[in-house]
């Protein structure tokens, strides 16, 4: 018996929007229009058998895929309303429009009805009237739709786009951005919910092709989509469902519809004292004077650092800041030559500023490949102190090692104004690797290396007890914690009474970072209560996470994509004590 679609399930779906710190009201979906086949979708039953199957040819993808779709228009009589026809050599590939018969043996092959023909004949018959199948929300399950021509009446948002330039795929998404369920749920149970629902409102937009498109940008976009953000909605969607590299996805038959997102001005953030965390994603400058490249881990040429140097000196100074955290450092000490000294000199020969400074560590800090950093603008702020720094325990093998710094206002080259401090983190990533015992992945939503992490913060807050600066009350700790929002490491802090700045904010829950679709924040501010008190503002500047990954190289200059993540700046009232 035939049945329509039903839009997805609604529990998960509304517990996402119990979970966001707003939630968008969405109007019920609509059903599918009146005009669109009613496709049965039972379950194929394989068999060895020879069968044929009499339809449109919906898809031709034979040199790209390997194969072509085929549709039945009868599917009350034939029940493989939809398959993938494998090309074989010998056979003619038939073109999308033509009328089709094949006979074969019908099998499964990575979820998708596929027939092995024994013999394809093009019909001279006209083609049956055949239309895609409305979708006007996400479908309970894509498996049923297998092969299937289909045109999504909804929205979807463009959620990411690692393999755009590679494979020509999007990761989109209904009713909205999808973001990481341990950012906006507790790990565990509500985490899993949380992923269930974005797996439901989950689909890739593919190009009909398995290598990259030429000129990083898939047909099925208009030219001027090369600066395609994610959060751009997508509309006009049309394709034939498909499942292959793990993953369902529309193999799209024609061009799609975007409404491009804005890329946004600079912050605007209030306060007389404004602090800054920004993960450099890797700035190693070789060796200083032209040579050493490839770097370990950074820039491959010259020409790549000296861009790369361009985008983050443009950010560092269009944020105004007078503090700023920094990660992801070359950590080859702090001589002319060293990799934070031409970072510092870069922003001062760009002006307007020409005050920027380094706290000097002295070594380190820590021996990692990579370290954390302090700048700051001299006539804004000065050091009170000297700096300090937290070895040992997981900041020996995994974490890097944090960096404090205690300083005044000042004006007039006098203090002027309650002193605070600023710490500097980088605590070890969620990459599985050699991860083992406690730091194994535990299903929960936090990934890998979730113990040497929660560890790392637990320590973190031993040592500030302790006033490690010499200004304990007023404190901010700030940097890549590679921890959402709701996981442990953050939860500490919490308990113990610091402040996130950025919780409980108007509109969609902020992010600093975008992973396989998934939106939310590895990057923090966490504030001692003293400090909490006295916040005027703050804002993350989306100049990264949600720019295609190889906009740098497609601009000669400018803040984006400098990084993969994106800045974030808190701005605080204390002058005047």
């Amino acid at each position: 018996m035939s049945r329509p679609l039903r839009p997805a399930r609604l529990l998960p779906g509304l517990l996402v929007c119990a979970l966001l710190t707003a939630c968008r009201a969405t109007a019920p979906a609509a059903p599918p229009a009146s005009d669109a086949p009613v496709i049965d979708a039972s379950p194929v039953v394989f068999t060895d058998a020879q069968q044929s199957v009499d339809g449109l040819v919906t898809g031709a993808f034979a040199q790209a895929l390997g194969g072509w779709f085929l549709q039945s228009a009868t599917p009350g009589r034939d029940r493989h309303a939809a398959v993938f026809v494998e090309a074989v050599a010998g056979m003619p590939a038939p073109a999308a429009g033509a009328h089709v018969r094949v006979r074969g043996t019908l099998r499964s092959v990575d979820g998708l009805p596929t027939l092995r023909p024994a013999r394809v004949e093009t019909l001279a018959s006209p083609a049956p009237a055949l239309a895609p199948l409305r979708l006007a929300g996400a479908p309970d399950d894509w498996s049923r739709l297998a092969g299937q021509w289909v045109r999504i009446d909804a929205p979807l948002t463009v959620s990411g786009q690692r393999e755009r330039a590679t494979r020509g795929t999007l990761v989109a998404s209904f009713d909205g951005r999808l973001y990481v369920p341990s950012e906006i749920a507790w790990p565990g149970a509500q985490a899993a919910m949380v992923q269930a629902a974005n797996d439901s409102r989950r689909i890739l937009i593919d190009d009909g092709r398995d290598d990259a498109p030429a000129g990083g940008a898939p047909w099925y976009l208009p030219e001027t989509a090369l600066a395609l953000r994610s959060g751009s909605v997508l509309t006009g969607v049309e394709g034939i469902v498909d499942h292959r590299h793990g993953a369902w996805r529309l193999q799209l038959t024609a061009p799609v519809q975007v409404q491009p997102a804005p890329r946004p001005a600079p912050p605007q953030v209030e306060g007389d004292v404004r602090i800054a965390a920004f993960n450099l994603e890797n700035l190693f400058n070789g060796d200083g004077r032209g040579g050493g490249f490839p770097t370990p881990r950074g820039a491959e040429t010259p020409a790549q650092y000296a861009r790369q140097l361009d985008g983050l000196v443009s950010t560092v100074t269009a944020l105004d800041v007078d503090v700023a955290a920094l990660m992801e450092l070359e950590n080859d000490g702090y001589g002319p030559d060293s990799s934070i000294a031409q970072l510092v000199d870069a922003l001062n020969a760009a002006g307007p500023a020409r005050d920027w400074r380094f706290v000097d560590a002295g070594k380190g800090p820590g021996t990692d490949a990579i370290r954390v950093g302090l700048i700051y603008r001299s006539t804004r702020v000065q050091p009170q102190g000297a700096p300090a720094t937290l070895d040992g325990g997981p900041f020996a093998r995994s974490s890097r090692v944090p960096l404090a710094q205690a300083f005044v206002p000042v004006q007039g080259g006098r203090p002027d104004g309650a002193d605070f401090s600023v710490v500097a983190v980088h605590f070890k990533s969620k990459g599985c690797g050699s991860a083992d015992g406690a730091d194994a992945d535990r299903g929960d939503g936090q990934a890998c290396w979730n113990a040497t992490r929660t560890d790392s913060a637990r320590r973190v807050l031993d040592w500030l007890g302790k006033a490690p600066t010499g200004a304990g009350e007023r404190v901010a700790v700030v940097g890549d914690f590679n921890a959402y929002a709701r996981e442990d490491p953050l939860r500490l802090f919490y308990d113990a009474g610091w402040r996130d700045p950025f919780a409980a904010g108007p509109g969609e829950p902020p992010h600093s970072f975008v992973f396989d679709g998934q939106a939310g924040r590895l990057d923090h501010a966490l504030l001692s209560p003293a400090l909490a008190a006295r916040v005027a503002g703050a804002a993350k500047w989306h100049t990264n996470a949600d720019e295609p990954d190889d906009m740098r190289e497609r601009e000669a200059a400018g803040p984006w994509r400098s990084s993969d993540h994106d800045p974030l700046v808190v701005g605080l009232r204390l002058r005047g004590r």
